[in-house]
């Protein structure tokens, strides 16, 4: 009796499981709604209904293709499937998440301030804001420039596995006179920026007049984006660094809203602000750099 009803269960789930192959990879391909999903092999298991093997055979066959990647959250999209349309979507999510704490922070600080993404070896701006003193800055939206001359760059780099900026960035060439060229001072620039845990400055590296602070955007898997304020190369950036670290908090709440959960209401940046006191914002300021 007990053989009869295992047979009868699988034959039902048998016949839920869609016969080609074609179908099976989309089922598995619907669960990734947005750039930043993740699933894991059980997840995609359970919301498919395919046999556990059957699943891992295909995710493998998914990640050798390059339509997903394999993380240690689990399962995500790939270059390849993001190459579809899919980063665009990832940047208008992020660009949404980021537009109020952006003009927020350009309005307190009097100053430009930029949000961008890693693409390959360049930050990719998208967005911009500050207001008549942004015509200033030599920078646009849709612009790029290259990620380890600026500390957008730079803040995002840091949290890169050393492999790869090594790889990327061993030949790296010079923008200005400031500019980081050898591969050991970047690692050390690099190493500065994990110990203030993620604050990245620069002066003078990218455009000669122009210093920034930036900092990342971090999510599960490295970081996303970043943000900077920007001013001339004498401003004291030091001083605004406590207000760029809270925006950033603030972004990445919204964030984790919207990136793999039903969308929430918008977190109150003033209790987010709240979680980062200066004290402890002094004490990351206080590590070492040429910067000071």
């Amino acid at each position: 009796m007990t053989s009869t009803l295992r047979t009868s269960a699988e034959s039902a789930v048998e016949q839920r499981v869609p016969p080609s192959m074609v179908e099976r990879l989309t089922l598995i391909l619907d669960l990734f709604e947005r750039p930043h999903t993740h699933q894991t092999l059980e997840d995609v298991t359970r919301r498919t209904r395919l046999p556990r093997s059957t699943a891992h055979r295909i995710l493998d066959q998914l990640v050798r293709l390059r339509w997903l990647d394999h993380t240690t959250s689990g399962y995500r999209l790939g270059k390849r499937a993001l190459g579809l349309g899919g980063r665009e979507i990832g940047q208008n999510a992020l660009r949404s998440a980021a537009a109020p704490v952006l003009h927020d922070l350009a309005i307190r600080t009097e100053l430009v301030v930029h949000l961008a993404v890693l693409v390959d070896t360049e930050v990719y701006y998208l967005d911009k804001v500050g207001g008549r003193s942004a015509v200033e800055v030599p920078s646009r939206v849709g612009g790029r420039a290259p990620a380890h001359c600026t500390a957008l760059g730079k803040a995002m780099l840091a949290w890169l596995p050393v492999e790869r900026v090594e790889t990327e960035y061993g030949n790296a060439v010079r923008r200005t006179a400031r500019s980081i060229a050898d591969p050991g001072v970047l690692h050390q620039e690099l190493d500065r920026i994990r110990r203030r845990r993620g604050l990245a400055f620069e002066r003078g590296e990218c455009f000669p007049t122009v210093g920034c602070v930036g900092i990342a955007l971090r999510g599960r898997d490295g970081p996303v984006g970043a943000i900077s304020l920007v001013g001339d190369v004498q401003s004291p950036l030091e001083r605004v660094a406590p207000l760029l670290i809270q925006a950033a908090h603030a972004i990445s709440t919204e964030l984790a809203t919207i990136a793999d959960v039903p969308r929430q209401p918008r977190p109150d940046l003033a209790i987010a602000q709240q979680s980062w006191p200066n004290e402890p914002v002094a004490q990351l300021l206080a590590v070492g750099g040429d910067w000071l």
